[in-house]
């Protein structure tokens, strides 16, 4: 009795399982740099979406969804990656936080949700909803005003939240990456040592 000891090779669809993936992470990598353009095609999307919505006047149970899955990754995006208030109570050589004093050494903001990973979650969200609106089993009839109102308190409460976390522990979380100072202006003039 031999037994065969070689694995055996890859199926078909397991080829072609990689060979998508593969080329759908060359398309992402190759998108990661362009950062306003990324973001014109979430918007667009959208849009396209919201009218979608609008003209079918329908699925506004899977648009409450998305805008409460949206409000989520927002969130997260605004968030520290370290939590400044796990630290409050600590001595501080725990892991990195964010000064609390002007002596304090700058740190850029981390974020728990990176741009372009909030991006490519957004944009996903956006498709996969859209996906949904082309199914009529998912067209579940409500009253959509009560799904308006209640995303405005939801929304209204999650940020005030958000806005005393970032006034108390004082962060912003949009920089603008190191600060970049100015040399002289060049005005053309050669200064040679006799002029001086």
């Amino acid at each position: 009795m031999e037994v065969d000891s070689a694995p055996a090779p890859p199926g078909t669809l397991y080829k072609l399982y990689k060979t998508v993936s593969n080329r759908h992470q060359y398309y992402l990598d190759k998108a990661t740099p362009h950062l306003l353009p990324r973001w014109i095609f979430a918007v667009v999307l959208v849009i396209a979406y919201f009218l979608r919505v609008f003209f079918l006047q329908g699925w506004y149970i899977i648009t409450y969804a998305l805008g409460i899955y949206l409000l989520n990754l927002f969130i997260a995006f605004l968030t520290p990656k370290i939590d400044p208030a796990g630290f409050e109570d600590s001595d501080g050589d725990d892991g990195p936080s964010l000064p609390t004093k002007n002596s304090e050494e700058f740190r850029p903001f981390m974020r728990r949700l990176p741009e372009f990973k909030f991006w490519y979650s957004f944009t996903k969200a956006i498709v996969v909803a859209m996906i949904c609106t082309f199914f009529d089993a998912l067209n579940i009839p409500v009253f959509w005003p009560i799904l308006v109102m209640y995303f405005i308190i939801l929304f209204t409460l999650t940020m005030k939240r958000q806005i005393k976390h970032m006034i108390r522990y004082r962060y912003l979380p949009f920089s603008y990456g190191k600060a970049r100072y100015k040399g002289k202006e060049d005005t053309g003039k050669v200064t040679t040592v006799c002029d001086i």
